[in-house]
């Protein structure tokens, strides 16, 4: 660690008077590393201005800065708070967040002259329930798999993954590194200015340490009156504004001369952010689903081959889907390969040429590399039904996917239940499969309702599956309802008290089972659904 590494925090705020003291005293709290905390206001119409004020009497360490008029966005206050900043670090804060105890210490400790850049975990914390996540565990969390904590990376031609790494705020610069590149936000009403500030700074081949100490945790609020940006996918100018700071990345990796990245930041949008609207679409309108499939294929013709060869399998089918047709078609086949994981639907077809196709009317969509995914990751749909009693009844089938799982000698089924709130452990059953007849195999299962009930509040379970084949490969899937008739509801007794639970379906068809149990658990179903009203007379 260098000794004279101190930090200059940049806390933008904007009608947000009753929780930027929260944010403030958590950096204030991070000790003498933080040499000032910059507060912009961008022009705050609540009492922001005089909660900034208050802070900045009490503290010394607190530094306003007034902007008189307001930017439309994030990227004009943080422009502001680093060209402001005296010291020779800089961080990011939103009033909405904070930084966990011993962030700034984490990070400053791999601070070395030679370091541009330290980067480390942001923490999920869903509220108010607090549960915690780590954002892209693939990168930061070990016990997931990650490789990069404890590494110092010569810019990211060699590690293109951290491309999914778009935050701003979990990390520590150095702030002659970002004015030397003239690192900056998007001025004005740009949303996701994160994407295109992030892509400056990796376009200037920084030397990056990576740890994996919790640096940030970012408050997500569903039930808010006023949903982040992150959160208002159901508009498709949300989708738009994406893609224009995808645009807007993939140029900055071009101008630059790193060809390498401007592609792998293609293979990134293929794989991550087109799956994660696709999976929402059975919920959208008719119009946004033009809408969006109009904007999602003008992009995606900008693309470089190599971006849909290089891309996971399902992905490319999911592109190419999009575009072989001018307007949805065969949504809810395109829709399933979105599914985490993916999933292929039955039943399977083949073009003329008996090559494996998506779907009779996209004979086009070949599923090239199919045949080469490895086992685990065979895109199979399970589908499953469910009987509603003191005991539930599940009853799933495995449909067989172009021959390729017959070979594979499926012997069993994993049952897996999980809390969607993360706050339960899993419950997992496994049964033997039978022979079903028309290329299927069949397991049942059941489980006790009273086991998946809480008095305290809704619980809601996903329904997962693993296929087990004979040589110990499991491959997973999320389960399918049969029909989306397949919802039902009905009053039963579990532990001697009355337990409401519904077999539900999701808009694409993803099978989850909902219980409510004792009076806390009736006002919290009520409470989230007077706040949902709330959202939509609002709108």
């Amino acid at each position: 660690m260098e000794s004279d590494v101190t930090v200059s925090v940049v806390v933008i705020v904007y009608n947000d008077a009753e929780q930027v003291a929260t944010a403030v005293h958590s950096a204030l709290a991070q000790g003498e590393a933080v040499g000032e905390v910059i507060v912009v206001n961008d022009a705050s119409t609540d009492g922001t201005r005089e909660a900034v004020d208050a802070l900045a009497a009490q503290h010394p360490r607190v530094r306003p800065l007034h902007r008189t008029e307001n930017s439309g966005g994030c990227g004009t206050p943080r422009n502001d708070g680093i060209a402001a900043a005296k010291h020779p670090y800089v961080m990011f804060l939103d009033s909405d967040d904070v930084y966990p105890t011993g962030a700034v210490d984490a990070l400053t400790a791999a601070a070395r002259p030679d370091i541009d850049v330290v980067a480390g975990a942001c923490v999920r914390r869903e509220l108010p329930e607090g549960r915690d996540t780590v954002w892209a565990p693939a990168l930061y969390d070990p016990t997931a798999g990650a490789t990069l904590p404890g590494t110092v990376l010569d810019g990211l031609a060699d590690h293109p993954e951290l491309l999914l790494d778009t935050l701003s705020v979990n990390k520590l610069y150095r702030r002659d590194f970002l004015t030397g590149h003239d690192a900056t936000f998007p001025d004005g009403a740009f949303h996701y200015e994160d994407f295109v500030f992030t892509a400056k700074v990796y376009a200037a081949a920084p030397r990056i340490a990576v740890v994996d100490d919790p640096v940030y945790v970012w408050h997500v609020r569903r039930d808010a009156a006023e949903l982040s940006i992150s959160l208002r996918r159901a508009t498709i100018a949300n989708w738009e504004h994406r893609v224009e700071a995808h645009r807007r990345v993939v140029e900055e990796f071009r101008t630059a001369g790193s060809a390498t990245l401007a592609l792998a930041a293609q293979v990134k949008f293929l794989d991550y952010d087109l799956p994660m609207y696709t999976r929402e679409l059975p919920q959208r309108s008719a119009d946004y689903r033009a809408d969006w499939w109009s904007a999602t294929r003008a992009y995606l013709t900008s693309f470089d081959e190599a971006a849909y060869e290089a891309a996971e399998a399902p992905s490319r089918w999911l592109a190419r889907a999009l575009l072989a047709h001018g307007a949805p078609v065969e949504l809810e086949r395109v829709v399933a390969l979105a599914a985490q994981p993916p999933r292929l639907l039955p039943p399977s077809s083949v073009n003329d040429a008996g090559v494996p196709v998506l779907a009779r009317g996209l004979p086009e969509v070949e599923l090239d590399g199919l045949a080469e995914l490895p086992a685990r990751k065979l895109p199979l749909t399970v589908e499953g039904t469910l009987s509603v009693g003191p005991r539930l009844g599940f009853a799933l089938t495995v449909r067989e996917l172009h021959g390729l799982l017959a070979p594979l000698g499926p012997t069993s089924l994993l049952l897996r239940l999980t809390d969607q709130r993360g706050a339960r452990p899993a419950l997992e059953q496994e049964q033997p499969l039978r022979d079903g007849g028309d290329d299927a195999w069949r397991a049942e299962f059941s489980v006790r309702a009273r086991d998946l009930s809480d008095r305290e509040r809704l619980m809601a379970w996903r329904v997962h599956a693993e296929v087990v084949c004979a040589d110990g490969t499991r491959i997973p899937a999320e389960v399918r309802a049969a029909s989306s008739a397949v919802a039902r509801r009905n009053v039963v007794l579990g532990a001697g008290l009355p337990l409401l639970v519904q077999a539900h379906v999701t808009p694409r068809r993803a099978l989850t089972v909902r219980v409510v149990g004792g009076v806390r658990g009736a006002q919290d179903v009520l409470g989230r659904r007077l706040k949902r009203l709330a959202r939509k007379v609002k709108r």
